[in-house]
């Protein structure tokens, strides 16, 4: 079946520009490879989005779902594998179980947390090591934790560890925290918080499936010591989920997929939003308003073709 629009991604941006385009009456397919909501769903308690004092990202992610649903949208969950471009001007969208067509597709891939790529990562990612403390801060409720990276993302997340862990610990492999000065020195006046500069985790320790520590190797002088812990968070970015891009759009050195406020690629009839794509802040709420923007942008180049 031939769609107007196919929407790659069931985040907040994905789902609002199925919203959008469903309501200018496009045909729309969403495609998802795992679960509805992205990135918010981590997120326990949402209180700066416009219209709800407090929110689970789960709730959020259910409305919009609801709605979008409730619009005529279909939805597969599918992995998309790659995109390409007819002789006519229409999109074939490749996934894990077979193909569709659309005459515009919209990309709101998203982007996943970056890993170290080091040993016994992956195997302790929920029995140990986490992502984002105020989904799991309380969980390590006064146990001694490290935040591994140096940036905003990173001093945020300590700060927040602090109040509830007896001790955290922040390894960064520069010889400075990257994060801003205001941050930095809210998060060193802690008692309980100390850091650790010009240091890699070369390993992360288990045992019986839990995590118990990690090797942290010296940049300088290539020392490496075993360090104690009952939890790590990890904070070193974002990796953008962009690769079905390749050949349709620029990205930038990061794997961004380049765009301006207009949502558009260089290729006619694939346009991108929320946070596979470059921009300075990544929010829910822009997120939701890139993919009005790139829903919009569809509709006015389906209704000139």
């Amino acid at each position: 079946m031939n769609h107007d629009i196919i929407v790659i991604g069931a985040g907040p941006a994905g789902l609002t520009a199925a919203i959008y385009a469903l309501r200018s009456n496009k045909s729309v397919l969403i495609l998802e490879k795992s679960s509805f909501g992205g990135q918010m769903t981590f997120s326990p308690k949402i209180e700066n989005y416009p219209g709800f004092v407090s929110v689970s990202g789960t709730e959020l992610a259910d409305s919009l779902v609801e709605q979008a649903l409730s619009q005529g949208a279909e939805v597969e969950l599918e992995e998309v594998l790659s995109i390409s471009v007819n002789e006519d001007g229409s999109k074939t969208v490749t996934t894990d179980c077979g193909e569709h067509t659309a005459n515009a597709v919209i990309i709101a891939t998203g982007a996943k947390h970056r890993l170290l790529g080091v040993k016994g990562e992956t195997d302790l990612i929920g029995n140990g090591i986490s992502f984002c403390a105020v989904c799991d801060g309380a969980f390590h409720a006064g146990k001694n934790v490290a935040v591994i990276g140096g940036g905003n993302s990173a001093l945020q997340e300590a700060i927040l560890l602090s109040e509830v862990c007896t001790s955290v610990t922040v390894i960064q492999n520069l010889d400075n925290f990257t994060g801003e000065t205001r941050l930095a020195e809210s998060l060193m006046a802690k008692e309980n918080v100390s850091a650790i500069f010009g240091t890699v985790v070369t390993e992360f320790l288990s045992e019986n499936g839990e995590l118990v520590g990690l090797i942290a190797k010296n940049v300088a002088d290539g020392t490496e010591k075993r360090m104690d812990f009952e939890g790590v968070f990890v904070a070193i970015g974002l990796a953008p989920d962009t690769k079905i891009a390749d050949g349709l759009a620029e990205r930038d050195k990061w794997g961004y997929i380049v765009s301006d406020e207009k949502c558009l690629t260089f290729t006619d009839g694939i346009f991108v939003a929320g946070d596979c794509r470059t921009k300075g802040v990544r929010q829910i709420a822009t997120a939701v308003a890139d993919g009005a923007t790139s829903a919009l942008a569809a509709i006015a180049y389906l209704d000139k073709r």
